[in-house]
């Protein structure tokens, strides 16, 4: 490849962290300006959270295309690309389907987090608290339906205003 093309790449990619960063900033604004008085509400923590994990995500698989575009097939960079961005992707649908469960349940949202590095699984319920029926049920449906390890699974309520 030549360097006019890597330096059009990394011109672009970073362009692209720029935008990311103010249509951030705008979005974080526009949340703490409709916010009252102490910041983005916990009504918003679950949109604000999915905001930012999708803009963290889309980051993430561009720079992965750059890598995977800017490198030959077979190689050992290319191949190291493309399992992390199918991880990613893997990683993506189980959130989203464990959301649906969770919502399934009768909580209003749920957010689901699931680490690249670790197996750690993170749930924020929207539910001021957790009876330990409800806490079981959430449980279950994390080690049983997704093969989550029961060590690496935490349970968090958040406390919506809406």
């Amino acid at each position: 490849m030549s360097k006019a093309k890597k330096i059009v790449i990394m011109s672009s990619l970073v362009l692209l962290l720029a935008v990311t960063a103010v249509f951030n900033f705008v979005l974080a604004g526009s949340v703490t300006g409709s916010a009252e008085g102490d910041g983005v509400t916990t009504a918003n923590y679950f949109s604000t959270y999915r905001t930012e994990r999708v803009s963290t995500r889309n980051e993430e698989l561009l720079q992965l295309d750059a890598i995977l575009g800017s490198t030959e097939a077979g190689s050992e960079a290319y191949e190291e690309a493309m399992a992390l961005k199918l991880q990613i992707v893997e990683i993506m649908e189980r959130e989203l389907l464990l959301e649906t469960y969770i919502k399934s349940l009768g909580y209003k949202d749920a957010v689901v987090s699931i680490g690249v590095d670790s197996e750690n699984v993170n749930v924020f319920v929207n539910a001021s608290e957790l009876a330990y029926n409800d806490f079981l049920a959430v449980y279950n449906i994390l080690t049983e339906e997704a093969g989550c390890d029961p060590a690496n699974v935490n349970i968090m309520p958040i406390n919506s205003e809406s």
